[in-house]
């Protein structure tokens, strides 16, 4: 004797059920239950008035199914989705449904998205669609990993007029689009972009605003910037001279060379690709000069593009088992590296040399935590 487990149950009883079109409710079985006793008591007393009353259940029964089904046919579904998107956030779309039916309306109509695992997650209710009309609402989406998209699945159903039966059909929409990785801080990143932002700035001497130094008058220079309180005090003129800030660039590195031991693709290289869209992103909105670059991928924003083509490029990047890192060739950077290869990058010259203030390679030995 077969014996399925409770998980087998449950998952025959989901793929059984996506495939039904028309669900019965619970209304609907109380509704059949009584419409059963009364026809097993009009069969056996072969009373009249309860033929009557079985004969109008049953067409009631029948008018919800073909009513239902009615309400559901002519509609048409758009989605519009914003410019940006990133994994790991909730975002705004707009869903718009048409009623094609010139005469007729729709009531009570439930949107549904569709899962890959899981049941259907209500996002929106119509209560009712006019004939050759259209209706939008604004619904909440959220993608969990980065990448291109092309299709997403919705389910329209209702349940008008009595509820008896709850009619759905599905709907997949075919469109692009292209989620960048998660740009929320995971743990570590917000201290690395603060230790990064701190190192970048020196101060020299320039026409800043915070002061430099007190130095004595020289020939032909301007009056306002004499300092006269120190002029009293010395009894020879004095000058007050500003500090300027000068901003060192940063430069990301993503190696794509992954060992096979830590798997393409895998969790880590996830992470790195979450913490280099993270400091582009946050740095791009500081308006801090940076350059991306990895075995195939070399831009510097904002002189040749902005964070957005880098974040593009992060949303569809992928490792791979062999490849050689570069050279860095821009040493008064700062280096941030992501590489699983520390000690190939450091013979290649990567975060090493006199005179660096700032450097930091991230592997998987010592990633933020």
């Amino acid at each position: 004797m077969l014996r399925w487990s409770k998980s087998r149950w449950k998952n025959a009883q989901a793929a059984w059920s996506a495939r039904l079109r028309q669900r019965m409710t619970r209304a609907g079985l109380a509704f059949t239950l009584a419409m059963l006793l009364v026809a097993i008591a009009a069969f056996l007393s072969a009373n009249n008035l309860l033929f009557l009353i079985l004969a109008a259940m049953l067409s009631t029964f029948l008018v919800s199914g073909f009513i239902g089904g009615l309400g559901l046919a002519g509609l048409e579904l758009d989605l519009s989705l914003p410019a940006h998107a990133s994994a790991g956030r909730d975002i705004y779309a707009r869903v718009q449904i048409r009623n094609v039916k010139r005469w007729l309306p729709s009531f009570s109509i439930h949107l549904s998205m569709l899962h890959v695992a899981g049941p259907p997650e209500p996002v929106a209710y119509f209560p009712v669609i006019p004939g050759a009309g259209q209706v939008e609402q604004s619904i909440q989406m959220r993608f969990e990993q980065r990448g291109a998209y092309e299709e997403r699945s919705f389910e329209v159903s209702t349940r008008f007029p009595f509820g008896f039966t709850e009619r759905r059909e599905t709907v997949t929409i075919r469109h692009e689009v292209l989620v960048y990785p998660c740009l929320d801080p995971q743990p570590g990143f917000a201290q690395l972009l603060s230790t990064v932002r701190g190192e970048i700035g020196t101060t020299s001497r320039g026409r800043g605003t915070e002061l430099y130094r007190i130095r004595p008058y020289e020939a032909m220079e301007s009056s306002r910037h004499v300092d006269w309180k120190a002029t009293a005090h010395t009894g020879q003129l004095q000058v007050r001279e500003f500090a300027e800030e000068q901003d060192r660039s940063v430069l990301i590195y993503l190696d794509l060379h992954v060992p096979a031991s830590l798997g393409t693709g895998g969790p880590w290289f996830e992470n790195a690709v979450d913490c280099c869209a993270y400091l582009a992103f946050e740095l791009g909105e500081r308006r801090v000069r940076f350059r991306f670059q990895t075995q195939d991928f070399d831009r510097t924003s904002p002189d040749e593009s902005d964070v957005y083509e880098i974040l593009r490029y992060l949303a569809l990047v992928a490792s791979r088992p062999y490849g050689r890192p570069d050279v860095p060739n821009e040493h008064s950077s700062v280096h941030v590296v992501m590489t699983a290869n520390p000690e190939q990058l450091s013979e290649l010259g990567w975060c090493v040399g006199p005179g660096r203030i700032a450097d930091h390679m991230l592997t998987p030995a010592n990633w933020p935590k």
